[in-house]
């Protein structure tokens, strides 16, 4: 009984976490910012995580873990990569913002 009930559970979240991540899509796309852009991307790869590690359980599968891990270590390196390029896309533009500004 209690193993059904945690089977149901698990696969509810599951859908619940999809439905989520539909809707961080449709902000994804539709912006209007480039940084609603990208932490609609993070939103949408920590929830893939953590359905990563919800069907390493449901499933009994222990290696889904080290695929999680594998995903976030990757998400973590695209993001810091995302924002290194928003920041220097902002101080070339500040540049010629100033130069403009000079002449």
């Amino acid at each position: 009984m209690m193993k059904e009930f945690t089977g149901y559970f698990l696969l509810g979240s599951v859908i619940l976490l999809a439905v989520l991540i539909f809707f961080c899509m449709i902000r994804a796309i539709k912006g209007p910012r480039f940084t609603d852009r990208v932490v609609a991307g993070n939103m949408i790869s920590t929830m893939i995580i953590v359905i990563l590690s919800i069907l390493s359980v449901y499933m009994e599968e222990p290696f889904l873990v080290d695929v999680a891990i594998v995903y976030a270590m990757l998400s973590f390196i695209t993001v810091v990569v995302l924002c290194r390029l928003v920041i220097v896309r902002r101080r070339v533009h500040e540049r010629e913002e100033q130069e403009d500004g000079k002449r």
